[in-house]
């Protein structure tokens, strides 16, 4: 079960917020690494080599970045500037996969430049690659599969057949043969059917649902495929006992189903690939807040200086985030609403909560914001982004982001005694 205790103590954080003001993201710099060394053991039998593209979007910062990719990850970008943020780390060619919707042209060509596996979301972007290319497609192409009712979704991506992502199966056919007719060699098939999904056998599924179509369109369409990108989606545990994926066991059961399947049809080794994100950073990220004030009418509330602008989770989705008070453990409990200073009534990272009773002036410390909570911040109400801070133990650390200031937010606008030089 998961163990929610913090890696550092409320000393080391008020030593930390003494030269980085809160709010802030703290990440656990050894354990990411660990954590992307207990991925790739998992699938070290992978013909080729496995890859796992980081999933940009969810920490897209490039000391993490870097980080990863001495580990041996690649980066999964969906934009202009992911792409030139694994650029900037040293990320180049087949490190990274470009998986884009409704792509700008320019978007395309800049993918292309770098090398990037291009995987197109649609057949008529097909056509529309080739034209953005001058009127020659990449040598290698990949395409996404969006199987609708043949696999169930979950509750964050929803149902296949109501998202706006990818190719039916008859249009991966012919997708296939157009391609080929055009000239592309190499060939690779993705799918992404879920997100933070804590059930191991589902991403089993997903392997042999894609191996079986691999081995079809092999034989029907007459070309190989070079790699299969099972996609993301491996959950962590958000809540106290709650347990994480065993990697091992989905590794090993995926090798099962890769000799079944890829063995069984006699087709040349096809490669494994993935493009988590969440799983590889999320557990390791935390959001470090301060009480600023106790509230008591029809409820009670602990105000904080964070809001939903450093973390949507909770707001966007209801999406539990747990909620830790260094230094008060073992004392006096109590249920609150805990909520930021948004004039929204959204603001809220937890609802009837019950948690160790903070005094005005504590830490609070919010859980698991290692993915997708610095990375979906916004400016609403005039709200400015935190700092980020890479943690390497102890007393030791760097900023790696520091804190927008209202210079930042005001310098896009052309109006006297606001925006840029002002």
């Amino acid at each position: 079960m998961t163990d929610k205790s913090l890696p550092f103590t409320r000393d080391q954080l008020e030593a930390i917020a003494s030269r980085v003001p809160t709010p802030f993201h703290i990440y656990d710099a050894a354990a990411m690494v660990r954590n992307a060394r207990a991925f790739y053991d998992a699938f070290s039998w992978v013909p080729g080599g496995f890859v796992n593209f980081f999933a940009v979007k969810a920490l897209p910062n490039p000391h993490v970045l870097e980080l990863l990719r001495r580990e041996g990850l690649g980066g999964d970008c969906s934009s202009l500037a992911e792409l030139r943020l694994c650029s900037a780390v040293g990320m180049k060619g087949a490190d990274i996969c470009f998986t884009s919707n409704d792509t700008p042209a320019a978007e395309y060509r800049a993918a292309a430049d770098l090398g990037a596996l291009i995987n197109l979301d649609d057949i008529s972007h097909i056509a529309f690659l080739e034209q953005s290319l001058g009127g020659k497609l990449p040598d290698v192409l990949c395409f996404r599969y969006n199987p609708g009712p043949l696999k169930e979704g979950n509750v964050i991506i929803g149902k296949p057949e109501e998202a706006k992502y990818g190719f039916t199966r008859d249009q991966l056919f012919e997708g296939y043969r157009i391609a080929r007719d055009k000239g592309v060699k190499r060939f690779g098939l993705h799918a992404m059917v879920a997100s933070n999904e804590l059930n191991p056998d589902y991403f089993v599924e997903t392997a042999q649902m894609l191996l079986e179509l691999v081995v079809e369109i092999s034989a029907r369409v007459g070309i190989r495929f070079e790699f299969v990108n099972l996609g993301g989606g491996i959950g962590i545990p958000y809540r106290p006992g709650q347990t994480a994926v065993d990697l091992p066991y989905v590794g090993r059961r995926i090798r099962e189903v890769y000799d079944r399947v890829v063995g069984g049809a006699g087709l040349a080794p096809v490669r494994i690939v993935m493009e988590c994100g969440r799983m590889i950073t999320g557990p390791y990220g935390y959001l470090v807040t301060r009480v600023l004030h106790k509230k008591a009418i029809y409820k009670n509330y602990v105000g904080l200086d964070a809001s939903m602008a450093n973390l949507m989770r909770p707001g966007m989705y209801g999406s539990y985030h747990h909620i830790s008070v260094p230094g008060r453990e073992g004392g006096a409990r109590k249920v609150y609403d805990v909520t930021g200073s948004l004039c929204e009534n959204n603001d809220k990272f937890a609802i009837d909560r019950e948690i160790p009773d903070p005094a005005i002036g504590d830490l609070m410390v919010i859980h698991d914001t290692g993915a997708h909570g610095h990375a979906m911040g916004f400016n609403y109400n005039g709200k400015l982004r935190s700092a980020e801070v890479l943690w390497q133990g102890g007393s030791d650390f760097r900023v790696i982001r520091r804190a927008e200031t209202l210079a930042d937010h005001f310098a896009t606008l052309d109006y006297p005694g606001l925006g840029a030089g002002t």
